[in-house]
């Protein structure tokens, strides 16, 4: 009886956890048996590796007894990334391979019939497991999942386009040099997006963004149709510094989560999704079997853009308010749960009723001609909590028509990116965190106010009848406005500036 265990991973949401592939070779009727809460895919692996096997001129050991088993048993094992483990773990127990050579090594990547190397999906989140668990560990796959995978400082990645390359280079006495290095893919630069200095007028919505994009604040801009919602909107990312090397690293990996096996490279721009006003609840958290991504976390560390917010499915909507909350969103089936991050910056535009056209200044518009009713219907599609969750909401009203034609050109993108990237250096330094994302522990503490401001503050929320949380997101919207002012200290022109962005629905 032989026993050979080689080591690999699966996913399990953004993880990875550690499997090892036990493989017995025991004298018996002859048959291959696969355990271990595997797939179908998985199961499948048996034909791809005996066919690999024999084309890559490999004895099989067809006269045994063969067990294999993916430990730990109670981890759900998906995809055929394991082929490749399970096929050394074969050489290995027949006596073809030295087992101890492949001690140090993880493995992972489905087998053709031929014996060549496919890629496999997650590979970036393999690497960073990987290189989490410390040791020196040396990680073996495809050629073009090496190539992702190397993007991880530190970790040593092998690349290997079949599996008689593999076997040779872990054959007893031989070095394991002959499998190269991988080649990590080239950032891709971030390319340059819509400038602020188009939007014409608009100061106020304008002073929005900025603010918005200093402290990491979700924004609704509610108008009539043409009033540049949507242009606005799509120049904030502009305006963000870029991402950090571990945040463009877990950002690369969730989308290499989704169902292809190629996933772009790492880049320092901020990650934008703006799905249709169709979209499903599954499409925005995420969702199926095993549990994948939705747009919340495809936008991790970027922005989230809804456009025609009311549109979207009630059900699509209320699925955002733990997100928004947590920044994590957790997907539970009857068989496996699965945790993604989901720290997005939520912008999203819409109209004040069906029509369009309520509250359009005389001249600028059309008349708005929806009831009463009608209007309360509308606006009714967003929920009291989900508003609540919202740090700014924004009138943005039609420009003239010497706004649009006579006024002088705006600041730019660059210019406005400068003082968001001063504001957030500022919080860094203060409290390792954007203010959006501080708890209620930290705000009496981050956002604390001299008595006057104070009682000036007391006075608006009894008047206007806001709840706790709404209060929470004045003060920090208020620590952002004092922020980009240099203010150590939140004074009463901070939080008055803070209170008009306030814009409640319903």
């Amino acid at each position: 009886m032989s026993l050979a265990t080689i080591r690999t991973r699966a996913l399990d949401g953004l993880q990875a956890p550690q499997v090892l592939v036990e493989v017995q070779l025991a004298n018996g009727l002859p048959s291959f048996t696969l355990v271990g809460l595997a797939d179908i895919e998985v199961k499948e692996s048996r034909e791809r590796v005996r066919a690999a096997l024999q084309q890559s001129g490999f004895t099989f050991p067809h006269n045994k007894r063969i067990t294999v088993n993916l430990a730990p048993a109670d981890l759900p094992k998906e995809s055929g990334r394991f082929d490749l483990p399970i096929a050394l773990g074969i050489l290995a127990a027949d006596g073809q391979l030295d087992l101890a050579r492949l001690a140090s090594c993880e493995f992972a990547g489905e087998l053709s019939l031929a014996g060549d190397l496919r890629p496999v999906r997650g590979a970036l989140a393999l690497a960073l497991a990987a290189h989490r668990a410390g040791g020196d560990r040396i990680l073996v796959l495809p050629t073009a999942s090496a190539r992702v995978a190397a993007q991880v400082s530190g970790l040593d990645v092998r690349s290997a386009a079949t599996l008689a390359e593999v076997v040779q280079a872990f054959r007893s006495g031989e070095p394991v040099d002959p499998l190269p290095r991988a080649v990590p893919l080239p950032r891709d630069p971030a390319e340059p997006g819509p400038d602020l200095r188009d939007v014409k007028g608009q100061a106020g919505a304008r002073r929005a963004l900025e603010i918005a994009a200093a402290g990491g604040h979700s924004l609704l801009l509610v108008g009539p149709p043409g009033t540049g919602k949507s242009m606005l909107a799509q120049r904030l990312p502009g305006l963000l510094p870029p991402l950090s090397d571990d945040e463009a690293l877990a950002s690369a990996a969730l989308r290499g989560l989704g169902g292809t096996t190629g996933v772009p490279a790492a880049s320092g721009g901020r990650p934008v999704r703006a799905p249709h006003h169709t979209a499903s609840a599954v499409a925005l958290v995420g969702g199926g079997s095993p549990p994948r991504p939705g747009e919340i976390s495809l936008a991790h560390g970027g922005v989230l853009f809804l456009d025609e917010l009311p549109e979207f499915p009630r059900s699509a909507l209320e699925a955002l308010r733990e997100p928004l909350e947590t920044g994590r969103v957790t997907i539970s089936r009857a068989a496996r749960q699965a945790s993604f991050p989901a720290r997005f910056q939520l912008v999203a535009a819409m109209n004040p009723c069906p029509c369009g056209w309520l509250g359009a200044p005389l001249g600028r518009g059309k008349a708005c001609r929806c009831s009463p009713e009608a209007v309360a219907r509308y606006q009714g599609k967003l929920s009291g909590p989900l508003l609540d969750r919202v740090d700014l909401q924004v009138e943005v009203l039609a420009a003239s028509a010497d706004e649009m034609l006579a006024a002088p050109e705006g600041e730019c993108s660059a210019v406005v990116a400068t003082r968001v990237a001063a504001a957030r250096e500022r919080q860094m330094a203060r409290q390792g965190d954007t203010n959006a994302a501080l708890d209620a522990r930290r705000i009496d503490e981050i956002c604390a106010l001299d008595e006057p401001v104070a009682h000036f503050l007391r006075s608006a929320a009894q008047r206007l009848g806001w709840s706790g949380r709404r209060l929470h997101r004045c003060l920090k919207v208020a620590r952002t406005i004092a922020d980009l002012a240099g203010s150590d200290r939140i004074g009463t022109g901070h939080l008055a500036e803070a209170l008009q962005l306030q814009r409640v629905l319903n």
